[in-house]
């Protein structure tokens, strides 16, 4: 995320979990996530309109059909990722937003802080990551 994405207030671990301030703290964080993707994309996108798919030649061409299909997973991965922050924010209407899926427990705020899409305690996510290279090792 950037410099843009600052949002005024700090997380303190010694008061209420989830209480008003925090919850509009990671409410105006998701926000501003959500904003700047949307405009990254849109910035792509009017990139991708202007390009020139007239190429003469047969090497540039392929490029530049390598940079689009580049850009075009990048965008679906972001609206992958605003799928997460509405997720979010709904969690945060809901009550649910910060407390663990698997165990119910409150997930650390500098966890949410740095992942405020995050579902998963610390925890949780090491052992599911666990799960799944065993899975995958196989």
């Amino acid at each position: 995320m950037s410099e843009t994405l600052q949002v005024e207030g700090e997380l303190r671990e010694d008061e209420p979990f989830m209480n008003d301030r925090q919850r509009e703290y990671f409410r105006k964080k998701l926000l501003a996530w959500k904003v700047e993707i949307l405009r990254e994309s849109r910035e792509t996108l009017d990139a991708l309109a202007s390009e020139n798919p007239n190429l003469a030649d047969a090497a540039d061409r392929a490029s530049s059909e390598t940079d689009r299909a580049i850009e075009l997973r990048a965008r679906d991965r972001q609206r992958k990722l605003i799928a997460k922050i509405d997720a979010a924010l709904e969690r945060i209407d809901e009550g649910t937003y910060g407390y663990c899926e698997e165990t119910g427990e409150p997930i650390s705020l500098r966890r949410l802080d740095a992942r405020p899409i995050a579902t998963l305690s610390l925890e949780a996510q090491e052992r599911h990551e666990r799960r799944e290279k065993v899975y995958r090792d196989e």
